[in-house]
């Protein structure tokens, strides 16, 4: 039985918080999420029920002073928002064993913002990219939907091979309501992975690469004869590890790291390489709030 992903003081940190959107989108549903633009036209649409953490400058006073029942009263600028996950659940993913192991790491991110999502009544889609497969769980909008999230991501097991970019085609051919796009992966693939990025931005998604390694994979400190075998096809090789070949690993993985990153700058999506040794708590409360990612 594997331990939770999270203990109960997390999950009340993380409901403390809200995903940020640099753009806003209008929903098919009013009232959860206000947007930054302001007009001279705000015009009453409707009310729906009170919920704890409301502005309170928003309640309908005199209803409540009729019903004795908390209202919040909704205007035309106000949106919801929608939240999609992609995780890798590719068999590279499920490495190194250990503490530091990235699969683990992944499923703790895809979770902590998927929570954040729900407490805040967004519109939650959340899928795992494994080989030619993709697996969805929601839509999901309510917070009482949130341990169920949980549970499925506690559960969900790494296999197969990466190929990120047929997922991404497919996903942005299936589920065309865009929003908040985050995707969680090692990236570990000879196959390119544009393509599949530019199907999702058509469809005018706000995308957030983070990019989990281990650091054995950043930065080896390996030496002697070994056999590599890949985790995902099988396929051996033997190598000798010395310090000129750590050197000439260090400026491969630092150009390939460094192509990611900057492909993800020109095409206006942001990125995050994510390291299994980060300490979580300190990745989600300060380095993501630090990015204005969260809120």
């Amino acid at each position: 039985m594997t331990s939770p992903l999270f203990d109960e003081t997390f999950l009340r940190k993380l409901e403390q918080l809200s995903l940020v959107a640099r753009r806003v989108r209008r929903g098919q549903f009013r009232g959860e999420k206000r947007s930054t633009r302001r007009g001279q036209s705000i015009e009453f649409a409707d009310y729906r029920n009170y919920v704890r953490g409301d502005d309170l400058r928003a309640l309908d006073w005199n209803i409540f002073a009729r019903l004795e029942k908390p209202f919040i009263k909704l205007f035309e600028e106000e949106v919801d928002q929608t939240v999609h996950i992609l995780l890798d659940a590719s068999g590279s993913m499920d490495f190194p064993p250990g503490a530091e192991n990235k699969w683990r790491y992944a499923r703790r991110l895809a979770a902590a913002l998927g929570y954040i999502a729900l407490a805040n009544h967004d519109r939650l889609f959340l899928s795992l990219l494994r080989g030619d497969s993709v697996t969805r769980w929601g839509p999901e909008r309510h917070r009482r939907a949130a341990h169920r999230l949980l549970e499925f991501l506690q559960s969900a097991e790494a296999g197969g091979e990466t190929r990120l970019a047929g997922g991404f085609r497919r996903y942005a051919q299936q589920v065309k309501r865009p929003g908040l796009l985050f995707i969680v992966s090692d990236f570990l693939s000879d196959e390119p992975h544009r393509d599949g990025f530019g199907a999702l931005q058509q469809r005018g998604h706000e995308i957030t690469v983070l990019h989990v390694l281990s650091p054995g994979e950043i930065d080896p400190v390996l030496a002697g004869d070994f056999q590599l075998v890949d985790v995902e096809t099988g396929d051996r090789r033997d190598v000798t590890v010395n310090a000129t070949l750590r050197k000439m690993y260090r400026q491969k993985f630092d150009a390939w790291q460094g192509d990611l990153r900057d492909f993800c700058r020109r095409r206006q999506m942001s990125y995050a390489l994510v390291p299994t040794d980060t300490p979580f708590e300190s990745l989600i409360l300060h380095h993501f709030r630090q990015r204005r990612w969260l809120k």
